[in-house]
Parts: structure tokens; C-alpha cells; sequence
């Protein structure tokens, strides 16, 4: 049997969809390996172990806790050398983690305190014979899926949020309590403050809707129709591409494409997006595109599933109006 940990990303106290997604995904590759455990390790405040059920609920046979006033945020290097202490105590087939801001942080220094391969921005795993994991990547701005072999004993993963779907598996999670492998005060870079920005609204990363507009819009104040269309669905997130957000339209934390976020949500709709090849690299794994440009040749519809070719001022508003009939039944 061949176990496998995850580092559980958390905001303070609360669990990160991502960590629910990589927790599924080390469940199915746990029992593809012979029915091994799957440990979640959480490093937080006190009172991060609470999450120790909803863990569980989603595959976890152990929760490893690491609690200290210390973790308020997100401290890198005691969260690298927690995972990397746990996995030199044990036996691990891999380590699991969201390819986020802090996946991207933790994940390598894990893997060079592991001297173990890493593989990152990862869609798809599964179990080969003998040391062996087969991946899917994405490549080349997304334009091409590679399948990797990874020949290792140990190999450090990390998950692309929303690629893969979290799902119950009901456990009764035993919990362990684990003592930071480093002292926080002595960690050379710390977090002192977090501004969150756009409070309230869903993450980017969190949510199954996005509705993303480019400069097909003509100007900022034309947004509105981006949010009223957000708002309708209810759970969906607003983001944009780099273009709007280097002229000052949207803040930059909304943009989506190679050097802002990638995202793939159940339903990515991009609004007066031509589609450039940058943009197309942060959502072209979306589960279902829908693109609204008047230019019938935009790229963007070499990708979309669904194509409306129109004015965005009459399609996206007629729209909106669609998604409030449809909720309220009529």
C-alpha cells in the first residue's frame, strides 16, 4: 500500500477549494496503488484543526495538524519544512498540492528538501507500474496536453485548481498534532499584513462561473454589464484580460491569461475577447467556453464550445435577462 499526503491550503482558519481538490485527487491515487491512506497536513492558527472533518469528507484517513500563534498567515518555508519533516518520518508515494500562490511557493521547496522530482500545474494523475506515476501537463500556452511519466519513488505534485472536481469520500479523519518543523519568528520571509482585495466576492480561483470581458467593451464604464451578467448567476467571479487591466479598467488581480490567473471553472464566459494566445493560456481548460464577439474571425472561437457573434452591449444584457428567467422558472 502506498499513502499519500497533501498540504492542505488554508486562509487563516478556512480551508481553500483547492485543498478539497487535491485531497480527491490523492484519494484516487491512493487506492489506485493498493488502498493506501491519504494524509492532509494543515499549518495554521490555533483553530485550524477544525477543518480536520471536512478533510474526511473528502477522502483524508489522517489530518495532520501543525497549530501555532505564529501561522495568523501564510508562512512558506514552516510550511515546507512541516510537509517535508512529515514525509522523511514516514512513507509517501507523493505529495499532493494545489498549484496556487502558495502551491507555487511550497511545492518546490518541498521537493528539493526531498531531493524528489516535481511536476507542476498538473491536470490528470494516475498510478503506472512499478515507481512510476503517469501526469497530464498542460504545454505551450495550453495548446498542446503532454503526458509525462514521473519514474520515482516519491514525487511532488501540484493540482491546477478546478481541474479536477473535489468529491465525498466519506472518512472518519484520525487526527495527529504535529509541532512546526521551523520556528516562525526565525523564518527569513514573512507575511505582515494580507489586503484582501474585491472582499465578499467570489475568488477566481473558487468559482464555477466566470464572466471575463476584454476590450471589445470600448470602455470601463461598460463593465457594468460584465457584473450584472456575474451577478445574475450568482456564483460566478468577474475577470478580465491583461489589456483591460493595463489600461486601468479592472485591477490587476482580475486578470486571467499566462501572467495572471489560470482558471478553469465549469463555465467561462469571455466577453469582447479576441482571444490572444496569452489569454487563451489562463482558461482554455474551462469545461465549457461561451464567446460573445462581433468579429465573426476572432481566435477565441477556435476554442469556445459556444459562439455568439454580436454586439456585446445587446447580446450580454439580453443574456443577463435569459439567466433571471431562467432561475425564476418562467
Amino acid at each position: 500500500m502506498a499513502n499519500v499526503l497533501v498540504f492542505a491550503e488554508t486562509r487563516g482558519v478556512a480551508l481553500r477549494k483547492v485543498a478539497l481538490e487535491a485531497t480527491t485527487a490523492a484519494r484516487a491515487l491512493a487506492d489506485a496503488t493498493g488502498g493506501g491512506e491519504v494524509h492532509a497536513l494543515v499549518a495554521g492558527p490555533p483553530g485550524v484543526g477544525a477543518v480536520a472533518e471536512q478533510l474526511g469528507k473528502h477522502g483524508a484517513d489522517v489530518v495532520v495538524v501543525v497549530e501555532h500563534a505564529g501561522l495568523a498567515n501564510f508562512n512558506c518555508e514552516v510550511a515546507a519544512a512541516s510537509v517535508a519533516a512529515r514525509v522523511k518520518g514516514a512513507s509517501y508515494r507523493a505529495v499532493l498540492l494545489g498549484f496556487s500562490a502558495q502551491g507555487r511557493d511550497v511545492g518546490p521547496r518541498v521537493a528539493v528538501k526531498l531531493d524528489a522530482p516535481i511536476v507542476a500545474d498538473v491536470t490528470a494523475i494516475q498510478a503506472a507500474t512499478g515507481d512510476s506515476l503517469i501526469v497530464q501537463h498542460p504545454g505551450y500556452a495550453n495548446k498542446v496536453i503532454a503526458t509525462l511519466e514521473v519514474k520515482s519513488p516519491l514525487a511532488v505534485l501540484s493540482v491546477r485548481p478546478s481541474a479536477i472536481t473535489a468529491q465525498a469520500a466519506e472518512r472518519t479523519a484520525r487526527v495527529d498534532t504535529m509541532a512546526p518543523a521551523a520556528d516562525p519568528a526565525a523564518s527569513r520571509v514573512m507575511v505582515k499584513e494580507v489586503v484582501e482585495g474585491g472582499k465578499g466576492k467570489i475568488d477566481l480561483g473558487d468559482a464555477p462561473v466566470i464572466v471575463a470581458g476584454g476590450r471589445g467593451l470600448k470602455a470601463a464604464e461598460n463593465f457594468k454589464i460584465v457584473e450584472e451578467l456575474a451577478a445574475a448567476f450568482g456564483n460566478a467571479a468577474v475577470g478580465a484580460t491583461r489589456a483591460v487591466t493595463d489600461d486601468g479598467w479592472r485591477p490587476h488581480s482580475d486578470q486571467i491569461g499566462q501572467t495572471g490567473r489560470q482558471v478553469s471553472p465549469q463555465l467561462y464566459v469571455a466577453v469582447g475577447i479576441s482571444g490572444a494566445i496569452q489569454h487563451l493560456a489562463g482558461m482554455r481548460t474551462s469545461k465549457t467556453i461561451v464567446a460573445i464577439n462581433k468579429d465573426k474571425e476572432a481566435p477565441i472561437f477556435k476554442v469556445a464550445d459556444y459562439g455568439i457573434v454580436g454586439d456585446v452591449m445587446e447580446v450580454v444584457p439580453a443574456l443577463t435577462k435569459a439567466v433571471h428567467e431562467a432561475k425564476a422558472g418562467h
